[in-house]
C-alpha cells in the first residue's frame, strides 16, 4: 500500500491528502458533537449538511497555509505550527457560521471541542504518515556513522535524516567531553566503538565531518576505518562550504592524497609571481596533465599573455576551453598548434609574441609506449628539448624551465634516458648562455595524471576487478598535480641557470598498499587466500618494459635546501656543450632514420648509468 502511494505523482498525492482531510474533518465534527451530547448518533438530522461545510471551509484555508505544499516525509515543527494556525482559523470561521445560522439546541461548546480535535487529529495523522514512510524506507537506506559531532557533523545529521538514501546510526568523536552525549537522537561514541558499531548496526558508510583536519590526522582516521571495508566519504573543509550550511551533495570520496598523509607547505606568493606577473608566458605541452595545471595556476598570477603550445589538436582545444572559462577579464590567451622539435615554428612564435617565460612540459611520458617507439620518444623528449631551448636562447626568452622526471635518475627505460639527455642539454646550454636563464625541476609521479596508476585502479575497481600490479615490491613517490605545479613555478623563480631543482616527494608509497586501501575504502573486500569470498583480487602481472621497482630523485647524494623546504637544489655532474653537441646531432640523425640500435648506443654513451631491461626491438 505504501509503495503504491509513493509511486503516485505529486498532484495525485495532494488529491489523496485532500480527500483524507475532508473525510477526517467530517468525522471530527461528528465526534465533537457525540462527545458533547454523549450520543453516537447526532440528533440534528435535519441540518446534516453542516457537516459537509466543514471541509468546504477548511480545505481552502489548509491550502493557504501550505499544508499541501509540504512533503509529509519532511514535516517538522514549522509544519505543526502551520497546522495549528490553519485549524484554528477554520474552527473559528465554522463556529461563526454555525452561530449565524442559529441552529436550535446546538451546543456552542462543540466549536471548542471541534477546534481541539482538529488540531490534534490533523497533526497526528500527518506525523503518523511520516513515521510510516520513514519505517517503510529504512530498509532501503544506507546505515552511516558520522565521524565528528561538531557543527558540520550536526548539520550533516539533519540533512541525512531528511534524505531517502542515508540513515545515521551514531556519531563518533575524538573528544571525551562529547562522548556519551546525545545529539539529535544520536549517541556520540568513542573511536574505540567503531568496530562494534559497524558490525552490529550493519554500517555501509562512514562520513567524515570534522573541521579543517590536517592531512596526517585525516590519514590516521582513514587507516582506523580501512580494515572494515566500508565506504568512506568526507566533507570538504568547513571553511569552504558556502553559507556554512552542510548539504548531502557536499559529500565526496576521500581524496587519494588523504591516503598518503602528506602535508603541503604554504606557497611563497612572491616566488610564484616573479617569473609570471605582467609577463608573456608560454607553456609547451599545454594540454597534458602537468602543462594544463601550469596554465590554470598561471592565469591566477596575472600574466600579460598566456600562450598554449600543444601538438595535439584535441588536447589544445580542451585546455583552451577550460582556460577561457577560468581566466580573468582582459587576459589574452593564445592557442598555438606546433611541435617542440620544429625549430622554425618555435622561434617564430617566441619572437612574434615576445615570450619572456617558458615552461617546457611537452614530453612523451608513458614508459612502455616510448619503449616500443624509441625513435619518437628520443626525438620528442631529447631533441625536442634541445630545439625548444635553443629557440628560447635565440629569441632572448628570459627564463626557460624544463619539467623533468625521477625516471631520468639511473634510468632503465628509453623514456627515462631520453629525459636525462634533456636535462644534460639544459645544464650544458645554461653554462654557455647568459641571456636566457635555463633551469629544470625534477619530481616523481603525480596523482590522477594520464599515466598514473590511480585512474587505472579506480576503473578496475568500478568494473569489479581485478586490480593489476606489476610487482609486490614496487614503490613510487606521489604528489598532487596542483602541489607539484605550485612548486615547479616557485623553483623556476629561484633559478640562476643550470640548476637541477628536485621536489621533496615525501615518503615512497608501496603500490600494493595503495591498491588495498582503494579497494577497502570503496566499501569492498580484498579477495585473497585469507578471504576467498572477497570482492576484488589483486593480480601481479610483472614489470612492463622499462619499468623499475623503485624510483630515485637524485643522481648524486648532494642537495641543498632552498627558500621552500619542499624544493632541493641538486649538484650533479654534467657534460660540456662541446662534447654533447656532436652526440646530439648523431642522436637526431639516428632518430630520423629510426635506427633503434644506434639510438640505444648513443643513449648509453650520454648516460652511462642507463641499464636497459629489454633488448632493442
Amino acid at each position: 500500500m505504501i509503495e503504491f502511494i509513493l509511486s503516485l505523482s505529486r498532484r495525485q498525492k495532494t488529491l489523496l491528502i485532500v480527500i483524507v482531510d475532508a473525510i477526517t474533518l467530517i468525522l471530527i465534527l461528528y465526534l465533537s458533537i457525540s462527545l458533547r451530547l454523549g450520543l453516537l448518533v447526532t440528533p440534528f438530522q435535519s441540518v446534516y449538511w453542516i457537516f459537509f461545510y466543514a471541509p468546504l471551509i477548511a480545505i481552502p484555508i489548509f491550502f493557504r497555509f501550505g499544508l499541501y505544499s509540504t512533503s509529509i516525509r519532511y514535516i517538522g515543527f514549522n509544519s505543526l505550527w502551520s497546522i495549528l494556525q490553519a485549524a484554528s482559523l477554520y474552527s473559528l470561521i465554522w463556529g461563526v457560521f454555525v452561530f449565524l445560522i442559529a441552529i436550535e439546541g446546538f451546543p456552542r461548546s462543540v466549536i471548542l471541542i471541534n477546534w481541539i480535535l482538529s488540531v490534534f487529529i490533523i497533526s497526528s495523522l500527518r506525523m503518523t504518515a511520516r513515521w510510516l514512510l520513514t519505517i517503510s524506507n529504512t530498509d532501503f537506506k544506507k546505515n552511516v556513522i558520522i565521524y565528528g559531532a561538531g557543527h558540520a557533523g550536526r548539520q550533516l545529521a539533519i540533512a541525512l535524516k531528511q534524505s531517502n538514501d542515508y540513515q545515521p546510526v551514531s556519531f563518533i568523536d575524538d573528544s571525551k567531553e562529547m562522548q556519551k552525549q546525545s545529539i539529535n537522537g544520536l549517541e556520540v561514541r568513542s573511536p574505540d566503538d567503531l568496530e562494534y558499531l559497524i558490525k552490529n548496526k550493519k554500517v555501509d558508510e562512514v562520513l567524515l565531518a570534522m573541521q579543517d583536519l590536517s592531512r596526517s590526522r585525516r590519514n590516521d582516521i582513514v587507516e582506523l576505518i580501512r580494515p572494515y571495508s566500508v565506504v568512506v566519504m568526507s566533507l570538504p573543509s568547513v571553511s569552504s562550504l558556502a553559507g556554512g550550511k552542510v548539504k548531502i551533495e557536499d559529500l565526496q570520496e576521500v581524496n587519494i592524497q588523504d591516503l598518503l598523509g602528506r602535508e603541503s607547505v604554504k606557497p611563497n606568493k612572491k616566488l610564484l609571481e616573479i617569473k609570471v606577473l605582467h609577463k608573456v608566458v608560454l607553456v609547451t605541452g599545454a594540454g597534458g596533465s602537468i602543462g594544463a595545471e601550469i596554465c590554470r595556476q598561471i592565469i591566477l598570477l596575472n600574466p600579460k599573455k598566456l600562450i598554449l603550445f600543444e601538438n595535439s589538436e584535441s588536447a589544445l582545444y580542451q585546455i583552451e576551453q577550460q582556460i577561457n572559462i577560468l581566466k580573468p577579464l582582459g587576459l589574452e590567451v593564445i592557442p598555438v598548434l606546433g611541435s617542440v622539435s620544429d625549430k622554425l615554428r618555435m622561434q617564430s612564435i617566441l619572437k612574434l609574441y615576445r615570450v619572456q617565460t617558458m615552461y617546457h612540459a611537452a614530453a612523451y611520458k608513458h614508459v612502455p609506449l616510448v619503449e616500443a617507439n624509441p625513435s619518437q620518444g628520443v626525438f620528442n623528449n631529447s631533441i625536442g628539448t634541445f630545439v625548444a631551448a635553443q629557440a628560447a636562447i635565440d629569441s632572448k626568452v628570459e627564463t626557460f624551465v624544463l619539467i623533468s622526471t625521477d625516471k631520468a635518475v639511473r634510468p632503465t627505460s628509453t623514456m627515462g634516458a631520453s629525459k636525462r639527455v634533456a636535462e644534460l642539454v639544459i645544464q650544458a646550454l645554461a653554462k654557455k648562455s647568459h641571456a636566457t636563464c635555463l633551469t629544470m625541476v625534477r619530481f616523481g609521479n603525480v596523482l590522477d595524471s594520464s599515466g598514473s596508476v590511480i585512474p587505472l585502479f579506480k576503473k578496475q575497481i568500478e568494473h569489479g576487478g581485478p586490480v593489476t600490479i606489476t610487482d609486490r615490491k614496487m614503490v613510487r613517490y606521489f604528489m598532487t598535480i596542483p602541489e607539484a605545479v605550485e612548486l615547479v613555478i616557485q623553483a623556476g623563480a629561484m633559478g640562476k641557470g643550470g640548476e637541477v631543482f628536485v621536489l621533496d616527494m615525501g615518503e615512497p608509497v608501496k603500490i600494493q598498499d595503495l591498491a588495498e586501501k582503494m579497494i577497502q575504502l570503496s566499501g569492498l573486500q580484498l579477495r585473497d587466500e585469507d578471504t576467498p569470498d572477497g570482492d576484488i583480487e589483486i593480480k601481479y602481472i610483472g614489470l612492463r618494459p622499462g619499468e623499475k621497482l623503485y624510483e630515485e630523485l637524485l643522481v648524486g647524494g648532494i642537495n641543498k635546501i632552498t627558500e621552500n623546504p619542499l624544493i632541493m637544489r641538486a649538484e650533479e655532474e654534467m657534460i660540456a656543450w662541446e662534447v654533447l653537441l656532436p652526440i646530439l646531432n648523431e642522436l637526431k640523425d639516428a632518430s630520423s632514420r629510426s635506427d633503434h640500435i644506434r639510438i640505444r648506443e648513443l643513449l648509453q654513451e650520454l648516460v652511462p648509468v642507463f641499464k636497459p631491461q629489454h633488448p632493442v626491438n
